[in-house]
């Protein structure tokens, strides 16, 4: 069976940046493959359509330019917020206040986004809502496991 629109698919794949020899940023298991419904589950546009018409045993390398994956990163994106917003229960958690750290934040209309301190100041904190891939070129290498 082919993969098409509406298929439930699996694959086996190894994600590097900047080509084929680029550093490691993920890689599946072999016994737990990554599962997904084409066209209906969260995925990159460039990598769907690179899987279109494969199927289970077909191996495939998909290279994704960072404007056509998560986009350049965007200054606008580094936001710079008082230290004092982060005091609970009258303390200020110094944990958060660490280079790498992920700090939940909510948006005024509720949702819920991540951002990672980039810096931190005497008074404030500089946190990175990018996606952690923006501005990089993508390069899948894999393997189709199952089509249905």
């Amino acid at each position: 069976m082919k993969i098409s629109k509406g298929s439930s698919v699996a694959v086996n794949y190894i994600l590097r940046v900047d080509g084929p020899q680029g550093e490691l940023i993920e890689e599946t298991l072999l016994e737990d493959p990554m599962r997904f419904v084409m066209g209906e589950d969260p995925m990159l546009p460039k990598f769907e359509a690179a899987l279109m018409g494969l199927q289970a045993g077909e191996k495939f390398n998909v290279h994704i330019v960072a404007e056509e994956a998560y986009g350049d990163e965007l200054e606008t994106l580094f936001v710079e917020f008082p230290k004092s917003d982060f005091i609970e229960d009258g303390e200020l958690d110094e944990e958060i206040f660490q280079e790498g750290e992920i700090v939940p934040m909510q948006t005024p209309d509720g949702e819920m986004v991540e951002g990672v301190v980039c810096e931190v100041k005497l008074n404030s904190i500089i946190l990175d809502f990018n996606h952690p891939l923006a501005g990089e070129d993508l390069y899948f290498e894999g393997e189709v496991v199952s089509v249905s």
